[in-house]
C-alpha cells in the first residue's frame, strides 16, 4: 500500500531566496531514498498555506527509512530556519 507524506509551509518573506536554495539542494537527495515513488510540490494560488509538498512511497517501511536518513533530516530541520505555520499529515 502506498503511503503519502504532505507537507504545507509558508516561507518567511525575508527568506525566499534562502528558501530556492534550500529547495535545489534537497530535491536530488529526497529522491535518491529507496522507496520514493514521487515528489510534487504546489504553490497556493489564494494565500495559506505558501506552499504544499507530496511525497510517496511505496510503503511505511519506505517512508521510515526516508524519514530516518540523516540528509533529510537536515534538509527538514532547514525547513523550520525559513518556514513558519508546517504541518505534516500521513496517509
Amino acid at each position: 500500500m502506498a503511503v503519502l507524506f504532505v507537507v504545507k509551509y509558508d516561507i518567511h518573506p525575508d527568506k525566499q531566496e534562502t528558501y530556492a536554495k534550500l529547495r535545489e539542494g534537497a530535491i536530488k537527495p529526497t529522491l535518491a531514498v529507496k522507496g520514493v515513488v514521487e515528489l510534487r510540490g504546489y504553490r497556493g494560488l489564494a494565500g495559506v498555506p505558501d506552499h504544499l509538498v507530496t511525497f510517496e512511497f511505496t510503503d511505511l517501511a519506505a517512508y521510515a527509512a526516508w524519514r530516518s536518513n540523516e540528509e533529510i533530516r537536515k534538509a527538514l530541520d532547514e525547513m523550520y530556519t525559513v518556514s513558519s505555520n508546517i504541518t505534516t499529515e500521513l496517509w
